[in-house]
């Protein structure tokens, strides 16, 4: 049982290898996860629905020895998120009452590719509802709560995966973000969260692309390893994309992690104020703690910050963001059979299906030229920076609840000021990551946002490998008086 005991400090490689030496069982490894999520998510409410049994099921089936060896995440368990990608015969709500028992016919080729790498889903993560804010506070399903202060936000959308591997349920989870719901969770909570480059990552075979590209699927994890071998295993085209990012430069991410940045990085860093023109000091500090980090690392470090700055963008933004909330209910409804009516969906979501209803091809169109005209500004900045690093959000976690005040439109600005500039990797494509690296005075987690050129996620997986070294952060777990200890499951 020693080394069931020590699992949730464990990354899902790690895990996967014990399994593949024979020191545990696929089941062993399976049940030991159910078991923390049945003693331990009633208390920070991280998942929406579970699938035990087909996990169970599956693991029963079993791979032949050649098989597994070519799986990275043999036999992990795994989370994913409930909203995006699917598995037939699970529970797909997108958070929303709207869709609750609604259960696809279809998987999705991220799904399938999740678990051609090994990994387990044992059923989904909660999100926000339809992904609209930077918190996941469903109102269908209750809170997932920061494990590390259970009054707090866990973030979002992407907060159920991101509180689930906190705490130490599972080593990772998917994640999806279309204007940081993948960073700004792992800042909350204290993991590791990798926003790839555009189209890096399938969304079919439903979609083509979701408000024009602002959106990409990943994982969250404890460790940046974890992180990059699920990029290698799910990343390219699927047939029939409308369009993909450019080959790695490296070819494998993994590979990246091992070998380093192999040079000094020009990095850019900033503290420039986000829309709503504030920074709270704890961010400030673990950008320049970052920075000096950095520079100790031997990489070239000056402070500067582009042009282009996303509270100068925020209404082109929201017009995409409405379209795109307006069009997934609309698909939703479709596959569901269902017809949308405000009883079923939270006042900011139904503001936004609305929004996007009236909007006219003419509105949409010229946002987006107004975004991509930006974009281009934006990219030029990486001509003479490898990396830019900057705050994740405004201020660390806040508490549950702030964005459930006023009107529609208030909490949709108030999300806004709260996600800083994370937006502005999506408008332009490029990878951007958030690395826990900062705790502040009370015991919450603070991430370090950086974005790299496009295309090159290889130099940010780099950097990263090389910070947590310098730096680690897969040891820190919410304490036992947060949690239940993982002794008590013997």
């Amino acid at each position: 049982m020693s080394a069931l005991g020590d699992l949730s400090k464990l990354d899902g490689l790690a895990q996967a290898e014990l399994v593949r030496d024979g020191h545990l069982t696929e089941a062993e490894l399976l049940d030991a996860a159910i078991d923390r999520i049945e003693r331990i998510d009633g208390r920070i409410g991280s998942v929406a629905v579970t699938a035990f049994e087909q996990a169970r099921a599956e693991a029963e089936r079993g791979y032949g020895e050649p098989v597994a060896a070519k799986r990275p995440f043999h036999a992990v368990p795994f989370l994913l998120k409930d909203l995006g990608p699917t598995v037939a015969g699970i529970e797909a709500t997108m958070g929303s009452r709207f869709l609750a028992g609604f259960t696809p016919g279809q998987g999705s080729e991220l799904g399938d590719r999740f678990r051609a790498a090994g990994l387990r889903v044992l059923g989904k993560a909660k999100t926000a509802e339809f992904g609209v804010l930077p918190t996941t506070e469903p109102h269908h399903q209750g809170p997932a709560v920061n494990p590390w202060d259970h009054g707090r936000s866990a973030g979002g959308s992407s907060g159920g995966s991101a509180a689930a591997v906190a705490a130490g349920l599972v080593p990772l989870a998917h994640a999806n973000d279309a204007g940081g719901s993948i960073r700004i969770p792992a800042s909350n909570c204290g993991v590791f969260g990798l926003k790839p480059t555009r189209a890096r990552t399938p969304l079919g075979p439903a979609v083509g692309d979701l408000m024009n590209g602002l959106a990409c699927e990943h994982v969250v994890s404890r460790s940046v390893r974890d992180s990059a071998a699920a990029l290698d295993a799910i990343a390219g085209p699927a047939t029939g994309d409308p369009y993909w990012a450019p080959p790695a430069p490296a070819g494998s991410f993994l590979r990246a992690v091992g070998e380093g940045p192999g040079r000094p990085l020009r990095i850019a860093f900033t503290l420039r104020p986000g829309s709503g023109g504030r920074l709270d000091p704890a961010c400030a500090d673990a950008v320049r703690e970052a920075a000096a980090l950095c520079a100790d690392l031997g990489h070239r470090v000056t402070e500067a910050a582009p042009a282009v700055a996303f509270a100068d963008l925020v209404e082109p933004f929201l017009v995409l963001w409405a379209a795109g909330v307006s069009s997934a209910i609309t698909s939703y409804a479709a596959l569901s059979g269902r017809t949308p009516e405000p009883a079923g969906f939270e006042d900011l979501t139904w503001d936004l299906y609305e929004r996007g209803r009236a909007l006219s091809g003419a509105d949409y169109l010229l946002a987006v030229s107004t975004l991509q005209r930006a974009a281009r500004g934006l990219a030029a900045f990486h001509d003479e920076y490898d990396v830019l690093l900057g705050p994740v959000t405004a201020e660390p976690a806040p508490p549950l609840g702030t964005f459930a005040t006023g009107t529609p439109r208030q909490q949709l600005l108030r999300a806004v000021d709260f996600c800083h500039e994370t937006p502005l990797a999506n408008l332009t494509g490029q990878p951007a990551m958030s690395v826990p690296l900062h705790w502040t005075a009370t015991g919450l987690p603070v991430g370090v946002h950086a974005t790299g050129r496009f295309g090159e996620e290889t130099t940010l997986f780099a950097l990263a490998a090389q910070l947590e070294q310098a730096r680690p952060w897969a040891h820190r777990l919410p304490s036992p008086e947060q949690l239940p200890s993982e002794a008590q499951t013997c």
